[in-house]
């Protein structure tokens, strides 16, 4: 039975969402297709008329993960128009970004593994990696235009560094302290 063009989007949408998630939780080489398929309530035999390899959907999957987290970024900066790069520090530094593995950053579960993913993945993570230095570049001080460029690119490495320590950590309490004193740092630069 063929479906029509809306379900088959839908059903594209659903899987990118699930694998999304599945990825961030498990990392790339942890899930399966078959996994993903039956957690997104769809047949193993699907998948292949969405990709045509669980490597495109690892590609694909995440350039859907970095636009959601500028989307999110981006919302946070517009709420808080009074002091977007608090809000925004706290909105990622936060006790849900470290306990949500799957819901939480990308750049956190996943970096590790994209070079094993060659240039394409590479190219994916670098966009979103930089169109989230320009969100924080942005509402970051400084003289120029260079000046707040390279205070974004290493308030970001600290940013996503910080998640994963507090991560790694066995102690709940330390990842908070971790996470809090990283807040402080940024936010009195």
């Amino acid at each position: 039975m063929r479906v029509s063009r809306e379900k088959f989007a839908e059903n594209r949408e659903k899987i990118l969402a699930v694998a999304g998630e599945l990825f961030r939780e498990k990392g790339f080489d942890g899930i399966g297709v078959a996994d993903i398929m039956k957690a997104a309530g769809l047949t193993h035999g699907g998948f292949y008329g969405h990709f045509e390899s669980k490597d495109e959907l690892a590609c694909e999957a995440s350039k859907a993960l970095v636009a959601h987290a500028q989307e999110r970024w981006q919302g946070v900066v517009e709420g808080a128009p009074e002091a977007p790069r608090d809000a925004l520090l706290a909105h990622y530094l936060s006790h849900r970004n470290i306990v949500e593995h799957g819901t939480g950053c990308v750049f956190a579960a996943l970096t590790q593994e994209v070079s094993r993913y060659g240039p394409e993945m590479q190219s994916t993570f670098t966009n979103g990696l930089m169109g989230m230095a320009a969100i924080l570049e942005e509402i970051t001080p400084g003289e120029t235009r260079e000046e707040r460029r390279r205070k974004a690119l290493a308030d970001l490495s600290t940013m996503v560094g910080a998640v994963i320590l507090a991560r790694a950590l066995d102690t709940p309490a330390l990842s908070e302290e971790l996470l809090a004193a990283t807040r402080q740092v940024l936010a009195s630069r």
